[in-house]
């Protein structure tokens, strides 16, 4: 729908400026003079330019929006105009795609819109829901410096579990890549070169050594095809994944999963008091609250037992009772949100639950790598023991014969 910028005049001359959401010129007219009687001004807000491509698969990182919310705070807290602040952060953000998306949203702002309307219609698919929302919250109660502090300590805290995660799979990742990298020269090249010399012997080889060469040929004829099976298997795992009825069951098959299945798990419930004591301190009702840490959690069956909890909610029940009948979500959490809901200290409760389930998701995930890593290395070993048996047990055979 149109957005209209105008300016109008009361009876006593009184002169007044907004904005107004009409499907045309004279039903924008007719909204306005049902506040004041004379329409002096009225012109339709442009709306976005054309987007790259591209653009609605790039999503902007936590570290970039915890800065971006950070120097946002510094600038309003300097006490400069909202206008004057999105150009001065746009400016200096290094994230070149949400520099271009604030300069937009600057463009809008001047125009009349307000700040999380601009944001939800510029970056509606770059930006998570818990920062528009929360910027929403924190113009509805008039502190949006306090909104700005507070999303930048909670992207902060994403980042840094982010970045330990990576960090911890860093080794493991380069020691497969190296592992694969030299199994198929061995089977591409080396095998080869012990085949030839092997059949020109006449001699009965051993079954490691026929098993050995039967995988090199299989892997020299099939390498393309089974390069290409695994990407189709895995672009339709992930075209099921985005199905009303494929999403649940991927989600459902990952907390099944032994070892990752409780770092999901915890993952998920990190995500919720999080989002849900972020919003809370902003100000925001708890019902829409409830809603938007639904949809910010990334497993879906924990999400839907998030939202499942909402018609209870606006029931009058309480929050903590509702999710007691929840299956995947976590017993402590929904001990403490009912706690916390009790007390009348839902926030800080569900924030220190917060912190606990980040530690325990960093500590899990490294006892997971932990014995990731040998695992490898047995795996490795085998296979060189098996690559050695296959290659001199002929050679001993030959050797016994002379």
């Amino acid at each position: 729908m149109p957005t209209y910028k105008y300016e109008g005049a009361y009876a006593n001359g009184e002169r007044v400026t907004g904005v107004v959401e009409a499907v045309s010129q004279n039903d924008a007219v007719a909204q306005i003079r049902q506040s004041c009687e004379v329409v002096l001004y009225l012109k339709e807000v442009p709306r976005a330019a054309a987007r790259d491509p591209l653009e609605r698969f790039q999503k902007v990182s936590a570290k970039s929006l915890a800065l971006t919310c950070q120097q946002f705070a510094i600038i309003l807290k300097a006490g400069l105009p909202l206008v004057q602040t999105v150009d001065l952060v746009a400016d200096q953000c290094t994230d070149k795609a949400l520099g271009r998306l604030l300069r937009q949203v600057s463009e809008d702002v001047s125009n009349g819109w307000s700040l999380s309307y601009s944001l939800e219609q510029r970056g509606g698919r770059k930006l998570p829901v818990t920062f528009r929302e929360t910027v929403r919250a924190g113009e509805e109660s008039g502190d949006l410096l306090s909104s700005f502090r507070r999303l930048s300590d909670y992207f902060q805290r994403m980042s840094k579990t982010h970045d330990s995660v990576v960090s911890a799979l860093t080794y493991p990742a380069f020691v497969i890549v190296v592992a694969v990298f030299v199994v198929a020269i061995i089977m591409g090249y080396a095998v080869p070169t012990f085949t030839s010399m092997f059949e020109s012997m006449d001699i009965e080889l051993p079954w490691v050594t026929v098993a050995l060469i039967a995988v090199s040929h299989f892997f020299q004829r099939y390498t393309l095809v089974l390069v290409g099976l695994l990407a189709l298997a895995i672009l339709l795992v992930r075209l099921y994944g985005v199905t009303e009825k494929g999403g649940p069951v991927l989600a459902r098959a990952q907390m099944n999963l032994p070892i990752l299945g409780n770092i999901v798990r915890m993952s998920g419930a990190s995500q919720f008091a999080h989002t849900m004591s972020t919003l809370l301190t902003a100000g925001m009702p708890i019902l829409q609250a409830i809603e938007v840490s639904g949809r910010t959690m990334t497993n879906q069956c924990m999400a839907a037992e998030v939202l499942n909890t909402l018609s209870g909610v606006e029931g009058g029940r309480s929050l903590g009772e509702c999710m007691g009948y929840a299956k995947e979500l976590p017993a402590m959490l929904i001990q403490m949100t009912a706690v916390g809901e009790a007390t009348g200290s839902m926030e800080s409760t569900l924030k220190v639950l917060a912190e606990y389930y980040d530690n325990e998701v960093e500590v899990r995930t490294k006892q997971a790598l932990a014995l990731l890593e040998p695992a490898i290395i047995v795996v490795l070993a085998i296979f060189v023991v098996f690559i050695l048996m296959a290659v001199y047990l002929p050679m001993f055979s030959m050797y016994s014969a002379i």
